[in-house]
């Protein structure tokens, strides 16, 4: 009876390879793949019908796989997004700081200067758009100090901080300025926010410090920051700060590490030439400055004496002359005194914050020195500590060598 039985038909009326031809078939595009092909032979065929169940030697299977379609690969290279296209992302974000109305606070010397801070951004961290606060000259040298201390020995090149002044620091306090007036007219102060104002822009176009919390806090903060103690010349942390920064001078003079990257090796001689020429050029200029203020003043003379010989003579014809070479001279005065001050705030003043960055460069570099040297320190210790587990090893004593194996392994 299962003899006579025959299979129910399958799929009769469906057409399973489809019709290629159909404009709404989606898996037209795809590679269509055959079936491998089952042939049976005319023994076989008998045997199977005898209930005969091993048939899988008998069973052949074509090999045969359809040809897959080429697909071209593109040999352009995988690049990773850098820096700069992060920035150029952002570009439509900006901050702009600006320093005004210097002010004095307190009488005699406990008074010290408050400088206003002005920021406007659109920057998505900040919590507003426009800020004021007002921040005395030490808690600008406190925020560099803490960004140093963060950033400086993971490679980061911090801008330079402004450099105290204790003589300038004290005409300003002795002066007959009101307190909280503004102060206006004095060289020295107006030298102070301007560098303050540039620190500050260059601390904001770093694309890493920018979005420090403490840089933030500062710009941001309307309450008075802790006062930086350790900033204070005169103080006991000051005194250390000198004495190791002395310490680390002597240091990089006396320690040469042998370099083996070509890379450091080229960058550190390419700054210092560098750096010895911007000197010359600032010591250049600063001479150049101080011939244009001393002409200024020779050009004062001459035009107060055409003045004098002016009034004096009695010929109008050559007392006009003499009257308007007078005029002429004061115009050539003011001229020189203008150039004196463009030569020395654009030129003079630039030339030292880039001599202040190179320096911030060769700090950089020079903790790449000092953590070699402490790696030298590490392995120096390690082999004494290897040398002493040996060593109690031999003597069989083994509770130094217990310890000895902890601080080999710490």
């Amino acid at each position: 009876m299962a003899d006579s039985m025959e299979p129910p038909p399958l799929f009769e009326n469906i057409d399973i390879k489809g019709n290629l031809d159909d404009e709404d078939d989606v898996f037209a595009s795809a590679i269509q793949e055959q079936a491998p092909t089952l042939s049976l032979e005319d023994d076989d065929v008998q045997e199977l019908t005898n209930g005969d169940t091993d048939f899988s030697s008998k069973l052949k299977i074509s090999d045969s796989k359809p040809e897959m379609e080429s697909v071209p690969i593109s040999e352009k290279p995988v690049t990773l997004p850098t820096m700069e296209d992060a920035e150029a992302a952002s570009g439509d974000q900006f901050i702009n700081i600006s320093i005004t109305e210097p002010q004095k606070i307190g009488e005699g010397m406990g008074s010290y200067l408050a400088y206003r801070v002005c920021t406007t951004t659109n920057m998505p961290i900040f919590k507003r758009q426009e800020f004021v606060v007002l921040r005395r000259f030490s808690d600008f040298l406190g925020l560099h100090d803490k960004l140093t201390e963060k950033y400086l020995k993971v490679g980061r090149i911090i801008p330079p901080a402004p450099e105290k002044s204790v003589i300038g620091n004290a005409k300003v306090k002795m002066s007959s300025q009101p307190e909280g007036g503004t102060v206006n007219g004095n060289d020295f102060v107006e030298r102070r926010r301007a560098a303050l104002e540039r620190y500050l822009k260059r601390t904001a176009q770093h694309p890493v410090l920018v979005l420090d919390p403490d840089f933030r806090e500062f710009l941001e903060s309307e309450i008075e920051l802790p006062k930086a103690t350790s900033t204070s010349a005169l103080s006991s942390a000051g005194v250390m700060r000198l004495f190791n920064k002395v310490g680390e001078t002597v240091n990089k003079i006396t320690y040469k590490m042998e370099e083996n990257d070509p890379w450091f090796e080229e960058k550190l001689v390419h700054i210092e030439t560098l750096e010895t020429h911007l000197r010359k050029l600032h010591t250049n200029i600063e001479a150049m400055v101080a011939y244009r203020k001393e002409l200024a003043h020779l050009t004062n003379g001459v035009a107060r004496s055409a003045a004098m010989l002016s009034a004096c003579e009695d010929h109008n014809s050559l007392s006009r002359a003499l009257s308007q070479l007078a005029d002429t001279e004061e115009k050539i005065e003011a001229l020189h005194i203008e150039q004196a001050n463009t030569d020395f705030f654009i030129l003079c003043e630039m030339l030292k914050d880039y001599l202040g960055l190179l320096g911030s460069v060769r700090d950089a570099f020079h903790e790449r020195t000092k953590l070699f040297q402490h790696w030298q320190h590490s392995q120096q210790m390690l082999n004494r500590k290897r040398e002493a587990k040996a060593k109690f090893e031999l003597q069989n004593r083994t509770d130094k060598t217990d310890q000895a194996g902890v601080e080999v392994i710490e």
